[in-house]
This record gives structure tokens, sequence and C-alpha cells, in this order.
């Protein structure tokens, strides 16, 4: 603190920063040194500072510690070179509706327009993936725009937003900050249930049907709102799938879910024969999900004369790609009204049906299991979906799941269980970004230190953000890194084949030493390249303190049963 902010009565701009950031709850700041003044004075506030290597793996930290505290991730950066690398995980965020504060430093103010060293319009640069950007420049109003940019990021559709803060503002004097007692760093921050009438007219329509079905989606996780969820499945007896990103919203041992239905139904996933009862659907409740492309099979996967319901808090997402009965609303306080509303309605013919439908539920289930041959395998190079069932065997409901984007995500959403509703597996499913699965674990490590995390990670994606294993020894955030090495960018030449019949020549990768890699970052490694080896290395992992990469040597013709791909690419499934 300065000599002038030293008067009675005074403390520096980046003190009142500090200050509020905490009264909203903030313990963690994702961040490098800057802004410095910030992170000075942060420790004195109970706020640690993970300092990661690059601002766009530090964005998906603080994504992914957002999605398992259900709480504000706060990022910081630099301006210029340091602020453009936040676009990508802000962009995510955007997406997949995840609460983000990007703190982010300027220039002084009296260099503004002046081609100061790496000054840079952030305005603009964060117009299109942020749902708020403002600047703080005066010291008076460090209180009004936190409170403004928490509550932006918090309420509503959850999303990032953005404080641009001068570096030579953060050292003004400020006076002694207002008693402020609000609180508003979790999500969601309002919870606004939806119209009464069009509930009981859900609960009717639900009753009423003769094959109704439910779809899961990431806004259940956002609300946590899974124990409802499993409520309503339970009280009205009905079968229950999710979307990729709604994966863990529902208990997949329950004898009435359906697992993932989205995409990757093709031959070979566990899933495959659970499509008959969407295509049978008359009826299908959508709860907390955007009915993206993926989630949909590219809009082919829901039966063309279904009735649907469809929950979300935000309207404009409501009947975008299905016209619906309008339930917008927050999805727990939703889920407990329609629970209700269905107790009042006669309910004998679902619970009639119970039985019958979990046995063919159940049928369902073991005929995809049993065609799911490469869960198996003891081919070498290593078929990714054998190491799926060996992770599976070792999964506990208190672990965390993190993966990266393309196959690794897939696999994991279609090859793993979750064994109670609320299980978190952690997706960048929003765009879908390669390198944001380690970071996303590092992250969900931070906000669950008492967790186990897993990271399932392509070895392309994982070039991305491999210097984040320093990061992981430094914080000790100790996380299992299940490395899937094929050597390709699998997604891209798999996806190439199948439209062009033919690939490009950036697919294919020369050797990598990953156990180098990770044991010059002061981590533990070890490469598989045995099926018989992967049980063992994976308990060891597991019970082992410290971070540990397992760089698993896999077959690069397998791929996720990507129904597109089916009857295209021989040999992968």
């Amino acid at each position: 603190m300065n000599d002038e902010s030293a008067r009675q009565g005074q403390e520096t701009a980046a003190v009142a920063l500090a200050a509020a950031l905490r009264r909203h709850g903030v313990d963690t700041l994702f961040g490098q040194s800057l802004p410095s003044a910030l992170h000075l004075v942060a420790p004195d506030f109970g706020m640690t500072q993970v300092n990661y290597r690059t601002e766009n793996a530090g964005g998906a930290m603080a994504d992914g510690y957002a999605r398992i505290s259900n709480r504000i991730g706060v990022v910081t950066a630099q301006n210029g070179p340091a602020a453009t690398l936040l676009v990508p995980p802000l962009a995510e965020a955007m997406k997949a509706s995840v609460p983000l504060l990007a703190i982010v430093q300027e220039v002084d103010r009296d260099a503004t327009d002046r081609n100061a060293f790496q000054e840079f319009d952030h305005f603009g640069l964060f117009g299109a993936c942020a749902k708020w950007v403002r600047r703080i420049d005066l010291a008076t109003r460090i209180e009004d725009y936190v409170d403004m940019a928490i509550a932006t990021a918090t309420t509503g559709r959850p999303g990032p937003v953005v404080l641009l803060c001068p570096a030579d503002m953060l050292r003004d004097a400020r006076a002694a900050a207002d008693d402020r007692i609000a609180e508003m760093g979790y999500f969601p921050l309002d919870r606004i249930s939806p119209d009464p009438e069009r509930i009981r007219e859900a609960a009717r329509l639900i009753a009423g049907a003769k094959a109704p079905l439910v779809i899961a989606g990431g806004g259940v996780h956002l609300s946590d709102a899974t124990a409802e969820m499993a409520a309503l499945q339970e009280a009205a007896s009905l079968p229950t799938g999710t979307t990729n990103m709604g994966k863990g919203s529902v208990d997949e041992t329950h004898p009435l879910s359906l697992g993932v239905l989205a995409n990757a139904l093709g031959a070979g996933s566990p899933a495959r024969h659970m499509r008959q009862f969407l295509d049978e659907a008359d009826l299908v409740l959508l709860v907390g999900t955007r009915t993206n492309q993926n989630g949909t099979d590219s809009w082919k996967l829901y039966p063309r004369n279904a009735r649907f319901i469809h929950i979300d808090i935000d309207g404009t997402e409501v009947g975008r790609n299905y016209e619906a009965l309008r339930l917008v609303g927050d999805a727990r306080l939703a889920l407990q009204a329609l629970t209700q509303a269905l107790r009042e309605e006669d309910g004998t013919a679902r619970a009639g049906a119970r039985d019958a439908l979990a046995a063919r539920i159940a049928e369902a289930k073991q005929a995809g299991l049993d065609e799911a041959g490469a869960m198996r395998s003891d081919a070498s190079p290593i078929r990714p979906e054998r190491i799926m069932a060996e992770l599976d065997a070792r999964l506990t409901p208190d672990m965390i799941v993190a993966a990266d984007a393309s196959y690794s995500s897939l696999w994991v959403n279609g090859f793993l269980t979750a064994r109670a509703a609320g299980q978190r597996f952690v997706t960048p499913r929003g765009l879908a970004g390669l390198g944001w699965g380690l970071p996303l674990a590092l992250g969900a490590k931070a906000a669950a230190p008492g967790s186990k995390v897993i990271c399932v990670v392509g070895d392309g994606g994982f070039g991305h953000s491999w210097q984040e294993l320093e990061t992981a020894r430094r914080m000790g955030l100790d996380i299992v890194v299940i490395l899937l090495n094929n050597g390709i960018l699998g997604f891209q030449k798999h996806a190439e084949l199948v439209k062009f019949g033919a690939h490009t020549n950036a697919i294919d990768f020369t050797d990598v030493d990953h156990v180098g890699i990770a044991r010059a970052a002061g981590c533990d490694g070890q490469r598989i390249d045995r099926a018989e080896d992967l049980g063992p290395a994976i308990e060891a992992a597991l019970a082992r303190s410290g971070t540990t990469l397992l760089d698993v040597v896999t077959d690069p013709d397998a791929h996720p049963p990507i129904t597109v791909f089916q009857g295209h690419l021989g040999g992968g499934h």
C-alpha cells in the first residue's frame, strides 16, 4: 500500500477489489502475475493463486473449477497477448453456460488510445464470447462493477463476463469499501419457476403418454438438480437418457436409465440398442439441453411425431429445434413442481408397465455390452474400449473424470458408467476445443481437492497443454492422466476419410516420449502397450500421490461408434 493510500480510512483499489471478490465467496484465482496489484493482496483475503503456464489453459481451469464447485470461476490475465488467449476458454464457457469472471489488466488510463505497449481493444475482443464487458475507470466504483459482473455471470443462463482494470486505477487510493454483505458467487443465483399452469399441463401430457421418455442435459448439472431428476425418474417410472453434457446427471445403474443418447450410437456402442426407446417415444421431456447438433445426432435422433416438453432457464433455447410446451425456468424448481404435479395424476399405468420396461432396458443394455467386443480385446495396439473398461471397473461414484474434446469425450461418455446421480464427467462440449481436458481436470481438482480426478486425453489434444503438468506438480493438484496415444489426429483423419475418401498430410505425428515429458515436469509416468498391464497400472496410479501419466499405445484405426461413420470405416469399431 503506498503512502497516499495509507491515510486513515483509505486503501488501494486492489484491496477493495480483493475484498469484493472474497465477499462473493471467491477463494481461488487462476492467474499469473498480472494484475500484480491484485495478486499481491489476494493472499491477505485467503485466496489461493493457481499460477497456470498459459492463459488459455488458465481459463479452462477456471471453467473446470466452476463446473465442479457450482461457484463462479475467476481467471486473470495481462492486457494484449495474454488477453487474446482467454478468448477460447471464454467462448467454451459461453456455449456451455459456465459462469466465469475474467479480470484483465488494461494500460494506464492516461495511455489509452496512444499505442501503449500491448494495448488492445478488449471490448471488441471479448464482445462475442462474454455476456458482459466493462472497464472500471474509478476506484470508487469497484464494488458496483464487481457486483454487476458476478450477478450477470450467475443469473439467468450462466456465462462468462469480463472486468477490465487499468493498471494505474488498481494503485489508486480508495475510501474504505462499502459495508456490503451480498454474496452472489454461486449459481444459479436466481431460481425461477415455470408457469404453474404449464407445469400441470406437462404433468397431464406425461401421465397420458403411452411411451414418455426424458433427455437430461448439462443444465441439470448447472442447476444442481440431479436429485430432483432422480426423484422424477423414480416417481413417474420414466426411462431417462442424457446428452453428452448431461452425462452423470442420471444414475446409469438405475433400471430405467438409458445412458448417453447422442451422436455415438453406432455399432459397438454399449447404448446402441437404447435408441429403440427413443424411436418409440410419443412424448419427450427435454431438461436443460440446447438440442445442439452432437446431442441430437445432427437433429436426426429424436422421433419426428413425438410431442415435446422443454425445460430450460433460457427461453430462447426452448423450442429452438423442436416445437415444445415451454417450461422456462430453473431445472431444479421445474422438476420439483413437475414431480409434485405428477403425483396428483393417475400413475397406475406407468407403474404397472415399469417392470416390463425395466426388463426390456436390461436386455437392450446387455445386448449392447455383448456386441461391444472391443471392451474385452487383448489386441495390441490396445483398443480404447478396453482402456475404458479397465477404468470403469475401478471407477467409484465419488471420482471425477475430465476428458479432452474429440474422441476422448466420446470414449468417456459412451464407455464409462455414472454410478450415482450427480457423478461428474467434465467434457468441453460447448465449442469442443482440443487441449482443454488437462486444464479442466486441474480446475476440477482445485474445486474438489479430496476427490480423485482422472483425465482422459488423446495425444493430439495433450500436445496443446502438456506444459500444465508442471502446474499440477507445483500446485499439488494430483490427478491421473490416461493418454490415448494413437499417433494421429484421429477424428480429423477419420472424418476426412468419410467425407472425402482421403486425408490430408497433417494428421500424423512422430513418436513422442510422453513419459519423459511427465518425468521432466516432476510427475510419474508409465508407457503401456499390453492390455494385461492396464488394470494394475490404473490401480497403482489411483493409489499413488502426485500426478501420474499413463501413456497407453492405442489402435490408430479405432474410433468411437459415431453414427455418421457407420458403414464408411472398416474395422475401427
